[in-house]
């Protein structure tokens, strides 16, 4: 009878997994029950099929992989059901609209450009609406900041995703629900665990310093309801991105 028990115990027990990826060495974070886990070439993503965005993106930043842009050619991501995702007629007119919404990249394509994988990062489950000022402005910059602090072994890794507060905002002229960051943190480490912590409001100006956005790890994990890996605030991270 204790032997039928325990049986029925392990088969009814939910266990949760540590996600381990070569994408978050250190750890990734949680990936929410409903999301659906994705393992690119490049980088690791949990795609959140309420919002339609994913909520985390993880991946390394290797010299490597770097080369002249390929281009955007967007594309719906195959591994996801069709409403999973947005697909690229759902950003029409996205740019001319109160949002002023680019499609902006979570793993940037200019950090792979030279792979043959790069087509991956245009899929739109590696996509959001990023206001142009906060794409082209400071999250631009700080994502030039880490390829110039990558050289060769000596990689940096990257945990980035929205955050989402106060008014939802939508897409003019998508035809599914979802929903509209109003910010985005990225959190930038190297092996030993060191890392620099910033977070931007879609609301962000042009000309910001990205130097400016820096945040600790509780702030950001206060404003999500999944768990981020712990990762310790280090100066030499800073001072590899010029802070």
């Amino acid at each position: 009878m204790k032997n039928i028990l325990l049986i029925g115990l392990l088969l009814t027990t939910t266990v949760k997994a540590d996600i381990l990826s070569v994408h978050c060495p250190l750890g990734c974070p949680v990936n929410p029950g409903s999301n659906d886990l994705i393992f690119a070439h490049h980088y690791a993503l949990s795609n959140n099929s309420d919002t339609k965005f994913a909520d985390w993106v993880a991946y390394e930043v290797d010299v490597i992989n770097f080369g002249d842009s390929p281009g955007r050619k967007w594309k719906t991501d195959p591994l996801l059901e069709e409403n999973e995702t947005l697909e690229a007629a759902d950003y029409k007119k996205a740019n001319s609209s109160s949002l002023k919404a680019d499609r902006g990249h979570q793993a940037p394509l200019a950090s792979f450009a030279g792979s043959r994988y790069w087509p991956e990062l245009n899929r739109l489950s590696n996509i959001t609406p990023q206001n142009k000022n906060l794409n082209q402005g400071p999250w631009k910059r700080l994502e030039d900041a880490v390829r110039a602090a990558t050289f060769y072994r000596h990689s940096l890794f990257v945990i980035t995703g929205p955050v989402y507060e106060g008014k939802i905002l939508q897409l003019p002229k998508a035809d599914e629900p979802h929903r509209v960051p109003s910010g985005y943190y990225k959190i930038i480490y190297d092996i030993k665990g060191r890392a620099a912590i910033f977070f931007m409001q879609q609301t962000s100006k042009k000309k910001d310093d990205f130097c400016s956005k820096q945040k600790t790890l509780n702030f950001i994990q206060a404003k999500l309801t999944y768990s981020l890996p712990y990762l310790e605030f280090n100066n030499a991270i800073l001072k590899r991105l010029k802070c």
